[in-house]
């Protein structure tokens, strides 16, 4: 089998990956605000419906880019897209990045409660205040969490990322989240996960730390 490969140095693939991804969308035109989102979730996943079913809220990335220069916390809903996200980019804004999913805290109010971690989990983080973003790849019943939670005033998040991956719940709990007027950012349909999550936080990340890529 002759299969030619590309001689492309380390340094060189992810500078590569994004003018591959450029040329690919052609003139598909994106707002310049969303575009280095948009691409990084390409980049993460190389699945081009993101380039449709990403839906931003009015300013979303201005509202992340404001709160993330203001040191907000950013709480994810799996121990994965926390280990996802670029901790050095979020530390030099003093940023930190939490998820308690696994806390044995979280656990026993989930049991006693009967209700999933995801949600004790959303509990858990709304102690922290309105000043941090949500991350939820994963669970929607955190999503669903954090929009009752919205709706009775008793959080109002910068950022809630709503990218859950699935089929049970998932595009219900994603059509919640599009229907506040909190700052939103949440993949259409049942794609997404936990990667897409990390993805969309270090995208604003490094436009927030002024990175090109």
């Amino acid at each position: 089998m002759n299969i030619k490969l590309q001689n492309v140095l380390p340094h060189e693939i992810e500078k590569r990956s994004f003018e591959m991804i450029t040329a690919e969308l052609g003139g598909k035109a994106l707002a310049p605000e969303r575009e280095a989102v948009v691409k990084r979730v390409i980049h993460t996943t190389a699945d081009f419906d993101y380039a449709d079913n990403l839906a931003f809220s009015p300013d979303a990335v201005h509202h992340a880019l404001d709160a993330l220069r203001g040191g907000a916390t950013i709480v994810t809903d799996t121990a994965m897209a926390r280990a996802g996200i670029n901790k050095a980019a979020a530390e030099r804004l003093g940023c930190s990045v939490v998820c308690y999913i696994g806390d044995e805290d979280v656990a026993r109010e989930a049991v006693r409660r009967g209700t999933t971690r995801a949600q004790a989990a959303v509990e858990k983080a709304a102690a922290l205040g309105d000043h941090v973003i949500f991350a939820v790849g994963n669970a929607p019943t955190a999503l669903v969490r954090l929009y009752e939670l919205i709706c009775d005033g008793a959080l109002r998040p910068r950022l809630v990322i709503g990218v859950p991956v699935g089929f049970v719940n998932v595009v219900e709990s994603k059509n919640l989240m599009l229907s506040t007027d909190v700052p939103h950012i949440v993949a259409r349909g049942r794609k997404g996960g936990s990667n897409v999550a990390a993805a969309i936080c270090n995208a604003l990340l490094y436009q927030a730390t002024g990175r090109v890529l």
